[in-house]
Order: C-alpha cells, then structure tokens, then sequence
C-alpha cells in the first residue's frame, strides 16, 4: 500500500508530498519538522490547504510535485509534451508512491499524451536533494517531449534572488533582484553552461549574507542547453506562491520518443539552510566530498606550459622548463595547446591527435620520460569536441561537423557531432592510444567556442559517454574540465573530471571574485588556480607581493609562467609557495570553507576550518581603497569554547601596509602567536589590518591543547 504522505528528513532538511490524492502536492520544502506521525502528517496537510478565492478554480489551489494547467497551475508547466500537435496540455495522475529511507519514487500517467512520468527524490546525508524526472512512451505513436523540469515551491518570505552572470575571463559575477510577480528566466543555449551561466540560482530572505538568512538553492546539473526560473504567481498556493525551477532546455523536436522508449532528464540538485549562503555551501561541499570517486589524494602542484610557451614548442626549451619546474617543487606538468599535427597557429590542426613530427621528431617521449625522470606526473591539453576546417579531420569528413561550414565559427573552429557513432570511436581510438602510449595521467580537457545552430543533448551524452569511457580504460586518469576558462562548470560534468578551469585569467584581483563564487558550489580542491607572470596576460594588470600567491593557496594551485625567466627572488618565492602548499593542502581538501559577513566592499575574510575545528588559515585580502578605518570583523567556523594561538604566517612576504601601523594584535603576530579565545574571535572579532590595495595577508589559528592533571 502506497503511503498517504511522503516525508524525506536528512541534515535538518525536510520535504513532504501529500499522495492522497490522484495529483502529488508539495507541501513543504525546507526546514526540518521533526520525526512527524501519520496523524500529524495528514493534519500538515489539510494545514497547508489555502481558501478559494473568487474568480477562481472551485478547488484551492495546490502545488503539484509537476506543476501543469491540470493542476490550475498558471506558470511555467514541468511537463510539455505533444503527440503530432496534439494532447499539449498533460494530465499526470498518480498511480504509485514509494519510500525508502530518504528516497521517494513517485509514477505518474497521463492518458492524454500516454506518457507515464517517474519522479525520484532523493535527500542526501547532507540535506541535498536529487531531483530526477524519466518519461516514457506508453503509446503506439511518436511523442515529443519539450519539456520536463523540476519543480519545488517556495513561501512567501524568499523574496530575494541571487545568481550569476559573465564573460570571458569575467566569470561568476552576482546580480541580485527582488523576488517580483512574473518569472525571472535564465535560459542558456551556448551547448555549454557558458561564461554568463546563472550557476545556482539562490532565493532567500530579503538581504541575506554569507552568514546570515534562510535560503533555497537549486542547481541544473546538466552540461548543456538548460534553464533556471524564480516565478512568483498572482494566484499563488497559500503560502507557497513562488516557484524555483529548473532543467534541460530542449530545441523543438529535439527528443521524439518511439514507442517504449524513454527520456531521462538531467539531474537537478536543491538545497536549503538557515545559515546563509556559507550554510548552502556547506551542504554542496559535503556531498560532492561524500562521492565515491571524489579525488582523495593530495593534489599535485601543477605547471601549465601555455602562459609559458603559447604554441611555440622547443623540446629543448620544455626539457629545461621541466627541470626548473621540478626544483621548485612542482609535481604535475601539463603540456599545452601546440603539440600535433599543423598546429603552428590556432587556426589549424583541431581534430588531427597525432604528435606533430615537425616539432617532435621522437613523439613525446623525450618530455613525458624525463618528466617522469623528475618525479612528477606527466599531463596533456585536448579539445575533442572541435575541429578546425584546415585540418586532415575536416577535409576528410566534411560530415562530421555538428555545425554548418558556413554558420558562425568560433576562434576559426567548429564542432565535431560527438554523437555520430564515427566520430565518437575515432575519439576515443586517438585519445585512448595517446594516453596509452604516453602514460598520460591527466588531460585539460578545452572546450572553447558555444554551439550556435546545434541542439546540444545528444552531443552532451555523447560526450559525458567518451570521458565514462576513457576513465573506464585508464583508472589512474585525471581529466580537468576547461571551456575557454569556466564556460562548462557544472556538476554533469564534475560525475567524471577532477577538477575544473573557473577562468582563463591569472589575474589574481579577477580571480578573487571568481573563486569565491564558483566555490559556492565546488569545495577548493575542484577549482584550479595558477600563478602566472606579474603582468597578467589577459588583463595587463601587473600585481607582486603576496595576492598572487595567496589566492592560489585556496585552491588546487599550480604555476603558469616561464620558470626559464624568472630572478632568484621569483624562484624562491615560488619554492616557499610550493613547501607552504604542501603543508595546507590537506586542510584545503577537507576543511570547512566560512566567509566572514565584511561591509566593505574593498575587502575579503575567508578561511579555511579543519573538520575538528582544531587549526584554520584565513585571508585577508584587500581589493581596492577602504573609505574610513578597517572594521573589526567575526571570524566564523571557530570553537567558541577553546583557545587560539593567532599568528601571521609571513613565508610568501609581509603584505605591504603602506604608511600605516598596526593594529597592535597584527605586529605581535608576526613575531609570535597571540593567544586569544575562540569566543572573542568569533563574537568581538578581529581589528583587519589596513593593507595596500591588491595585497593579501595569511593568517593561521591553532586551537591550544587543554591541560589536564598530567601536565603538572
């Protein structure tokens, strides 16, 4: 027998389905309620009913866990289906409920399109709910779907939305808008996330911070053409009257289902917390931590040889870059954009993943073997997904190409149609042999133009299948998702790479904003950071000191400069970086990442908080001048109860503070720790010391061991 009420608790979070009734109604959504009887369940229930209003439905309005007009839902409906033009307007009905632990498994039929809908919800350890959504043909004609999104309401109190825009090298940037009637849409049709992507679209009460207010937070974990909606209803649902949804964007006709076939919609992850945005955070965190393939070994200090190098490849010239690469501590090294056939520019040689026999006479094994020589892992840059026009790939199979030859090209490349069975066994034969014969041990995977003119959900799980396919041949393989910088961050694409590209900037001022954003979503050791040159390739800015090297600290950190060029003080600097990156990067890789609520937009305090609360490094980072004096700022995620020894951790330089002194704390922890309790800390906080525009400070917290009668 079905249960009336579906309750999933977990991690303070709880959401609950009426099922008595032919339509499954959402009644909650957030925070947890307590372990509620059958009599209290059905009494939340009849609670929840709102009154009737005149001029409409004669039923009160409900929400349905798939939102469409037979619910007299006037939004945007979950479900858009169509038979030949007809049966547009679904009916779902529910035929069967299931529980299990925190696990819900919901199936629907529509008898007008004879489509039957299946609806997973799944509540993680963490409080992260997975919202899955199947359809399938139960019909003896061809159905299309164009539409299936998954649906959660909101009370009245969200009433203020946060989500993010972008472009190139400009990533992750926040816009915030009051929760307003009508629908606030964010459709992405790039084939990509893209730079602009929303990323997570978080409504919350009205003025939240890093560590204040309730919130709800949804993110589409798809790689492809997808959308994200806030709308707010004039007719409402009682107290629920906004709606968060999101999910695949299909082209028209995109996905026509035969006859028993079905189609499974991308994954779409909510979350709530009373703690702010840090709280939302840490339920993302913990689930992609808790993942079984989650990389769990330390990750290696990375050189990239392309701000190094660009396309100009000299074995002798990377042979020694190697060997500079190696002394300075590094223990992954990436060769770049450049290495095969005709690739003497960016305009040529996509699609052919053959070693270029000019510049590399005995293939790669001169560098990967003395790479290997040197102690550290050997990696390599790809671009599968593209193909230049001049290149043997093209010439040779003009049918290839997803895109048409004379539609929009993208830095002089177009896009290879993945999900072409061809195509895809000539991929995976060249990317297989290459790791193969080189004992490649990661792959930058680029991806650096949008699909314009090509629907993009059979080129994503055609992609998604050749990466599965590739770690299936090559367990000890490390793939880094790229698109032209952070065009593709998503948690599709996470379910088979190590880590993530947020940017295609150095430009530590640039990524400051663009790390603190993208780790709403990612724990550090999925985002990659490089150190680049002081003038910043992309930008020009030209920053020294200690940002730079800081701001790579919060990360997987790598290095991106020509180490052949650099004075004896670079190369040092970069060596204390590299031994203080090995000493932190555990902390980083399981630590609680908090910021600090600062109101002043010039400055930064974050840190990192061991799991046991035991040891924290935190960041002050100045971006621009402060109007007035440096405020006293809390400093979150600590033990209340315990001791602190406060100190200045001065390896990467003594951040410049210009004419100005103090504050007093500050210059007695440079010398020595300061010991000073964790509720003091946390409640009176810290006077932040006045730094100079574009520099940072490191600041370390170790809590001081209780005595006991032992120590005496």
């Amino acid at each position: 027998m079905s249960p009336q009420v579906l309750l999933l608790r977990s991690a303070g979070v709880a959401l609950i389905v009426d099922c008595r009734h032919q339509r499954a109604r959402v009644v909650h959504w957030g925070p947890d309620l307590g372990a509620l009887d059958d009599r209290a369940l059905l009494a939340l229930c009849d609670a929840a009913v709102p009154a009737r209003l005149n001029a409409t439905p004669d039923d009160p309005l409900l929400f349905g866990v798939l939102p469409t007009e037979d619910d007299a839902w006037t939004g945007r409906p979950a479900v858009v289906l169509s038979r030949s033009g007809i049966a547009t307007t679904p009916r779902p009905r529910l035929i069967s409920a299931n529980l299990e632990d925190a696990a819900a498994r919901l199936v629907l039929r529509d008898e007008a399109s004879l489509a039957e809908i299946t609806v997973e919800l799944a509540l993680d350890p963490h409080g992260v709910l997975e919202h899955r959504r199947t359809v399938r043909n139960i019909g003896q004609e061809a159905l299309t779907v164009d539409g299936l999104d998954a649906v959660l309401p909101l009370p009245v109190r969200a009433d203020e939305i946060l989500d993010f825009t972008g472009a190139w090298i400009g990533e992750r940037i926040p816009q915030r808008h009051p929760v307003s009637f009508g629908v606030h849409a964010r459709e992405h049709r790039r084939g990509r996330p893209g730079h602009d992507a929303a990323f997570v679209t978080l409504v919350g009460t009205a003025g939240f911070t890093n560590r204040r207010g309730e919130l709800w937070a949804m993110h589409v974990a798809w790689s492809g053409d997808h959308g994200s909606y806030v709308e707010r209803s004039a007719d409402g649902a009682g107290d629920l009257s906004v709606a968060l949804s999101g999910g695949e964007l299909l082209r028209r006709g995109e996905v026509i289902l035969d006859p028993g076939t079905s189609y499974s919609a991308p994954a779409v992850l909510f979350t709530w917390s009373d703690a702010g945005i840090d709280g939302i955070s840490d339920r993302f965190h913990a689930r992609l931590r808790a993942r079984p393939h989650h990389p769990h070994t330390p990750r290696p200090l990375t050189l990239n040889t392309w701000e190094a190098v660009y396309l100009d490849h000299d074995v002798n010239t990377l042979l020694r870059l190697a060997e500079q690469a190696a002394d300075v501590g590094v223990e992954r090294f990436v060769l770049d954009d450049g290495w095969f056939r005709g690739r003497t520019t960016d305009s040529a040689g996509l699609g052919d993943w053959y070693v270029d026999e000019g510049s590399w006479p005995e293939g790669l094994h001169p560098l990967a073997d003395h790479v290997r020589s040197l102690g550290m892992q050997f990696g390599l840059w790809v671009e599968p997904e593209m193909v230049n026009l001049d290149s043997d790939l093209a010439r040779k199979h003009p049918e290839w190409l997803l895109t048409p030859a004379d539609g929009w090209p993208s830095r002089a490349q177009y896009v290879l149609d993945v999900a072409q069975p061809a195509v895809y066994e000539y991929l995976l034969e060249r990317l297989d042999a290459l790791i193969s014969e080189y004992r490649i041990d990661f792959l930058k995977w680029d991806h650096n133009r949008d699909l314009l003119e090509a629907a993009s959900h059979a080129q994503t799980r055609a992609v998604y299948a050749l990466m599965d396919a590739l770690r299936q041949r090559h367990r000890q393989l490390e793939i880094e998702s790229c698109a032209s910088g952070g065009a593709r961050v998503d948690l599709g694409i996470l379910q088979r790479t190590d880590r993530v590209w947020p940017s295609d900037t150095l430009d530590p001022l640039e990524r400051e904003r663009i790390h603190r954003w993208t780790s709403l979503l990612l724990p550090l050791e999925l985002i990659g950071s490089h150190i680049g040159a002081a003038t910043a390739h992309t930008t020009g800015r030209r920053i020294n000191g200690t940002l730079p090297l800081i701001t790579a600290l919060f990360a997987h950190a790598g290095i991106e400069m020509n180490l052949l060029r650099v004075n004896q003080a670079e190369r040092d600097a970069l060596t204390q970086f590299a031994e203080l990156y090995r000493e932190t990067r555990a902390l980083m890789a399981s630590g609680r990442l908090v910021n600090a609520d600062v109101f002043d937009p010039a400055v930064r305090l974050f840190g990192v908080v061991s799991p046991d609360r035991s040891r924290a490094l935190f960041a002050v980072v100045q971006i621009g001048m402060t109007a007035g004096r440096p405020a006293r700022v809390q400093i979150p995620g600590l033990d209340e109860s315990a001791g602190y020894d406060v100190r200045v951790r001065s390896e990467l330089g003594v951040p410049d503070r210009g004419t100005s002194t103090g504050p007093a704390w500050f210059d007695a922890a440079l010398n020595a720790p300061l010991r000073l309790g964790g509720s003091v800390l946390a409640r009176s906080g810290l006077s932040l010391p006045p730094l100079r525009p574009e520099t940072a400070a490191l600041i370390e917290l170790t809590r001081v061991r209780e005595e006991t009668s032992d120590d005496h």
